[in-house]
Parts: C-alpha cells; structure tokens; sequence
C-alpha cells in the first residue's frame, strides 16, 4: 500500500485533506499503478525546523516524500502528517491553501512531479 494524501480545493473555496491509498494492482510479481501522465520533475530539500506560511499549490502535483516528517494544516483546522514514503497530491491551486511545518530534526527532501 502507497498511502497517498490529497490537498483540493472543495465547493466552499477552501483547501481540504482527503487521505487513501494509491490503487495498486498485480503486474508480475509487483503491484504497480498503471503508467501516469506527468511533466517536469524537481527535487528539493529544506533544513530541519522548516515551515512555509499560507499558500495554495503552484500547480497540480504529486510531492514524494523521501526524507523528514511533517505536518500540513489548512485554514479549517485540518491536519495531516507526512513521513517518507507517502505521496502528496496537491490540488488546492486555488483557495484558502495551506501550510506546512518539519517535525523533528530531519531535512525534508521531496520529489515534485507536474501533472496535466
């Protein structure tokens, strides 16, 4: 199970956290997902004790994260941490957005991936 994350913009015009799992199905001996359609890739890392105010995603995304913990809110209150492994899906290109902090003493090294 890849536990995935998604950040949207609901009907009420703010940011919201839905949380499931990637689908995953049986290709040989591996579950995999079916091949995705993507852009630009970029990789990035902030230093422990990191934190990024309110904003809404600058473009429709998967964030993976490889490195570091942490916590994402939106304005309602929502709450939603991350470790390495899970998959962000932001969609909240427009909205109340959200913000994140690091938890712990790790740096946050992520993968964004562009999607159409």
């Amino acid at each position: 199970m890849i536990r995935l994350v998604r950040l949207y913009t609901g009907g009420d015009g703010q940011s919201h956290i839905e949380q499931s799992a990637m689908r995953l199905d049986q290709h040989g001996i591996d579950l995999a997902t079916g091949w995705l359609p993507a852009g630009p890739v970029r990789f990035q890392q902030s230093p422990p004790g990191a934190r990024l105010e309110w904003h809404d995603a600058p473009h429709r995304q998967y964030v993976l994260t490889l490195t570091g913990a942490l916590e994402f809110t939106t304005r309602d209150g929502e709450t939603c941490r991350l470790g390495p492994g899970d998959v962000l899906l932001a969609e909240d290109t427009a909205g109340g957005g959200h913000r994140w902090r690091l938890l712990g003493d790790q740096p946050w090294t992520r993968v964004y991936v562009q999607l159409p």
